[in-house]
């Protein structure tokens, strides 16, 4: 999925490495930097 500049992204919920549930609708408002990355013993 590609996004434009100024484009607001569609709400996703996903589970952090404590198991708590993160919605990105929780930080409307604030600046937020996604990093997707795999695991270091993965073939990418």
């Amino acid at each position: 999925m590609a996004l434009s500049v100024g484009q607001i992204a569609p709400d996703f919920t996903l589970t952090s490495h404590t198991e708590q549930t993160i919605r990105l609708s929780d930080y409307r408002g604030k600046n937020v930097v996604l990093a997707f990355f795999p695991l270091a013993w993965t073939p990418v």
